[in-house]
């Protein structure tokens, strides 16, 4: 991490699709490996408030829709970052949309050809590297097809080298969250023995577990706004969950255990790891709930959230959440985990990086 305000940026970057900036703070010269921000895109006007709080941009800014942003307009840039929208090929995103009858994937109109604006970037720009994020689902949505047009648009098309792997987040935040990460490199380049193997072979049994993002309620962090209160800093009462919502839950998750299913809530405590958090925590919370001495059980506050998706450190509250709880859990379930990130920028840095003194410090640190 570079700390120092007055230092020359490594390389330069773009943020595209960029929700609250969990790419940048991997790739960013305050909070990960060196580099500048030089164009931002997101559409979503809450997940901006939440993005200028906390990287000093100016909502004017921020570029909205990307399809009416040519591409002669994004300043020259190093390195092009994308966590493109997940939701037209995660499970969820498509049962529902089947459930819809709409058409999910690339025959998503409004998202799903979003890749394709990527693509006229990088065609245009030819980025000395890129990183692309999305959900597991990518890999085997539509048979493979649609990972399998997204492979020959970057390798035949625009001519990119590219090293794809699946990441689960759990060897660095108490977290099952499987994501892939694309990361490729222009051709010519000759970068042919790249690989994220070593993040891949981090022992999940040593991560941390829920104990360490939770909020201890004893006294040791202070209380925040309506997040926790008293001398204790204690979770507010607004995150427990009602009697009614509770017997529903369970009532719900008996019904299709007798039905064979696996469909029901997740029960945790301190020395747990958790579901995935998702966009939809804000309607029930069941996929983490955290047990209390009595009672039903609680969600986790979205000060929680943070730590559990790696911007705010264990026992930090420096990441600024100015929107509601509701925005603040569709924000962090959208979110891609920091430090899976920031490791993946430190493994690229070396190759999108002329400073190879910084550069292999940097790839040395990676856990």
């Amino acid at each position: 991490m570079i700390t120092d305000r007055n230092a020359i940026p490594a390389f330069r970057f773009i943020d595209l699709f960029a929700g609250i900036g969990g790419l940048r703070r991997a790739f960013d010269m305050e909070t990960g490996t060196g580099g500048q921000c030089v164009f931002t895109s997101e559409w979503d006007k809450y997940a901006r408030i939440t993005y200028c709080h906390n990287y000093g941009d100016t909502d004017d800014g921020i570029a909205g829709d990307i399809t009416e942003v040519s591409e002669r307009d994004i300043p020259p840039h190093d390195v092009l970052l994308a966590g493109f929208p997940c939701q037209p090929f995660s499970i969820a995103g498509v049962s529902k949309k089947n459930a819809l009858k709409r058409p999910h994937g690339f025959a998503c109109e409004e998202q799903g050809n979003l890749f394709f604006d990527i693509a006229r970037i990088i065609k245009h720009h030819r980025p000395k590297g890129i990183l692309l994020e999305n959900v597991r689902n990518l890999a085997n949505h539509d048979k493979g097809r649609t990972f399998g047009v997204i492979r020959h648009t970057l390798t035949e098309n625009l001519g990119y080298d590219i090293f794809p792997m699946i990441l689960n987040a759990k060897s660095w935040v108490p977290q099952n969250r499987e994501r892939i990460f694309i990361v490729g490199f222009p051709k010519e380049r000759g970068i042919t023995d790249f690989t994220l193997q070593p993040l891949r072979d981090r022992d999940p049994r040593s991560g941390p577990k829920l104990s360490a993002i939770l909020h201890p309620e004893d006294g040791t962090e202070t209380a925040e706004g309506h997040f926790t209160t008293g001398a204790k800093a204690k979770v507010c009462d607004r995150y427990v969950l009602s009697q009614h919502l509770w017997n529903y839950l369970q009532c719900y998750a008996e019904k299709h255990r007798a039905a064979g299913n696996g469909f029901g809530f997740g029960l945790n405590g301190p020395g747990d790891v958790a579901r995935t958090l998702s966009a939809r925590y804000y309607k029930d919370g069941s996929e983490i709930l955290i047990r209390r001495p009595c009672g039903p059980p609680r969600r986790l506050t979205p000060r929680e959230c943070a730590r559990l998706m790696g911007f705010d450190r264990p026992g930090e509250s420096k990441f600024r959440i100015k929107v509601s709880d509701v925005q603040a859990y569709r924000q962090f379930g959208n979110a891609v985990v920091v430090p899976v990130a920031t490791d993946v920028a430190r493994l690229m840095l070396p190759h999108i990086t002329e400073n190879a003194g910084v550069a292999k410090e940097a790839s040395d640190s990676v856990a």
